[in-house]
């Protein structure tokens, strides 16, 4: 089984996606087309008005969360985290240039990151793991980096088992209430998918 600490199985599979889809590709992120993608970003942007907030993307690909974002909201900064060189490597040459906008190379599960305004987490804690306890883990690392509130998609079914993995909704609410007061949890938007916001 791929897993998400087997750092290499990630880096194959996505360079065997850019290599048959395109290197600048959402195919190359995994999803099944830009829609798919972009149903995740407008779910992930409720989770409060982001004018004027400092942002922390984990696992953030070519930084597309940051250009659908930034079209939106005036972002006092972005932090896009990506361990995959080559994403990042794009994500750089797209928007590195900007003065609001950096790009730290690694992994946000052992990385130490800035403290955000709002953490997102899109497609990027779906990899299964060989630790039962992972995503507990992750959520509660990411949840420590953010001020106000952390945002994050998981699947709830996969078609699939081994590289992805699936969560039941009310086991991860149960988990996120232990860490927060406030959490509220939309499946509306797609029938396999789900967005969890916690709040500080």
């Amino acid at each position: 089984m791929s897993t998400l600490d087997d750092s290499g199985a990630i880096f194959r599979y996505h360079r065997d996606m850019a290599a048959l889809h395109g290197a600048d590709s959402s195919y190359a992120l995994g999803w099944r087309s830009d829609h798919d993608q972009q149903i995740r970003f407008v779910a992930l942007a409720k989770i409060a008005p982001l004018n004027g907030k400092t942002i922390l993307d984990a696992g953030c690909g070519y930084a597309d969360l940051f250009s659908y974002l930034r079209d939106r909201f005036a972002i006092t900064h972005y932090y896009g985290v990506e361990q995959i060189p080559e994403l990042v490597d794009i994500a750089i040459s797209r928007y590195g240039h900007l003065p609001n906008a950096r790009f730290i190379s690694g992994s946000f599960l052992s990385r130490e990151l800035p403290v955000c305004d709002y953490v997102f987490a899109s497609g990027s804690l779906n990899y299964s793991s060989s630790d039962p306890a992972f995503i507990y883990k992750a959520i509660s690392k990411l949840y420590n980096y953010c001020s106000e509130g952390l945002a994050f998609n998981l699947l709830s079914t996969v078609s699939a088992p081994g590289f992805l993995t699936a969560y039941a909704p009310e086991d991860i609410l149960a988990y996120c209430r232990t860490l927060s007061r406030r959490v509220t949890l939309d499946d509306s938007y797609a029938a396999e998918d789900f967005t969890v916001f916690m709040y500080k």
